[in-house]
């Protein structure tokens, strides 16, 4: 039985895409893709993805926001 190795992605602090893939997102929140899928779905989740040539797609500073996480390298996180 082979095991699925765990994705790698880089500190949310260092991305610099404005939107992050369904995988990526659900590694930055500690879900698994499915339910951000299903927060999709239903429109009840913490976060309302965007949708890019069909593929649900999250914005970077949302997912900041949520986490407080700051960008890297700024001074101060305006409110």
């Amino acid at each position: 039985m082979k095991s699925n190795p765990i994705p790698q992605f880089p500190p949310l602090e260092l991305v610099t895409r404005p939107t992050v893939d369904t995988a990526a997102a659900a590694f930055y929140l500690n879900r698994r893709p499915q339910t951000l899928r299903i927060y999709a779905c239903h429109e009840n989740g913490p976060l309302r993805p965007i949708r890019v040539h069909g593929r649900l797609h999250w914005k970077t500073d949302d997912l900041r926001r949520l986490l407080g996480v700051a960008l890297y390298g700024s001074v101060g996180v305006a409110q």
